[in-house]
């Protein structure tokens, strides 16, 4: 259907992070490093999982897939959003917002679901490790992915569906520096009612049934940890699971401040911190959390690079 049936309003300009033009360059600059960091650092652990046969097992095979998503996510609102900073009006069409609204929701909810699929990972490992690679066989491994992406698929088409029957008039300036949920409501001269009920319902839905499989998995790994006689057996255990931790803390904290909570209540200027956090921050912190903390990726890295330097 043509964008005009659903909407007065044929584009959009973003208002982006800041409105000081002191800052402008600044931001462009530290942003482009974050997002260099990031393609870097993503495509870097995919590849180095790939290349290395040792790392072929059920917890790598969700990094990478942890990896492939961040990156996706990342590339959806960073490079429009460093377009803003050198430009002085970063001008987005009808049709791009609706593109980029889709896939970055997809990629945010299929994120949510694979930290899930990830802490269920650790807790076979460690609480059923004899059954691991029963319980983590290649084809369940495969459909908990397929049902990441499925989930992801589903959560995006309903909200980007919801949102195309609105009538967008009050403003063609979001305040944001992406074609966001709550700030395309706040455009809408129709009553939103309908798509804050599913934007709550499928955000809890997204953040709360993941958070409670991690939560569940980690009451089940610690009790597990703490039967482990050993101090190296224990602080081995800890490891493994403190970088999908870490990543998780920073991710789940940033979204449900942003999500779990009425447009009205929300400050779009807490909103837009919150944001960063969880679309730029850290898809560039992931591969550097389970880079630095794992000494198998780093062994991978090292004999990789010596082969590199030997051939």
């Amino acid at each position: 259907m043509e964008p005009g049936n659903h909407s007065t309003v044929t584009f959009f300009i973003l208002a982006g992070l800041s409105k000081q033009p002191a800052l402008q360059l600044p931001l462009f600059l530290l942003f482009l490093q974050i997002y260099i960091i990031t393609v870097m650092g993503n495509v870097g652990m995919i590849t180095l999982i790939w290349l290395s046969s040792h790392l072929h097992t059920p917890m790598y095979y969700f990094l990478s897939s942890l990896s492939f998503i961040d990156l996706c996510h990342s590339t959806v609102i960073t490079p429009k959003m460093l377009v803003n900073f050198v430009t002085e009006k970063n001008i987005i069409s009808y049709p791009e917002c609706m593109v980029q609204l889709y896939f970055f929701s997809l990629f945010a909810i299929a994120e949510c679901h694979m930290l899930a699929a990830m802490a269920y990972d650790r807790y076979a490992a460690i609480c059923s490790p004899l059954l691991y690679n029963v319980v983590m066989s290649r084809h369940r491994c495969f459909w908990l992915t397929i049902g990441v992406y499925t989930l992801g698929f589903i959560g995006s088409s309903v909200h980007t569906g919801l949102m195309l029957r609105l009538i967008l008039c009050k403003s063609n300036v979001i305040n944001h520096y992406f074609c966001d949920l709550f700030p395309l409501l706040e455009l809408s001269c129709s009553s939103t009612n309908i798509n804050e009920l599913f934007v709550l319902f499928l955000s809890a839905l997204n953040i709360f049934i993941p958070t409670l499989t991690i939560f569940t998995s980690y009451i089940f790994i610690i009790a597990s940890i703490l039967h482990i006689r050993s101090t190296e057996g224990r602080s081995k255990a800890f490891s493994t699971c403190s970088s999908h931790m870490s990543a998780v803390a920073i991710f789940f904290g940033s979204a449900a401040f942003m999500y779990l909570q009425p447009s009205s209540v929300s400050s779009m200027e807490q909103g837009k911190v919150s944001s960063v956090f969880y679309t730029t921050v850290v898809p560039m912190l992931n591969p550097l959390i389970y880079s630095l903390r794992n000494k198998d990726v780093k062994s991978a890295m090292k004999k990789i690079l010596y082969r590199r330097a030997h051939s």
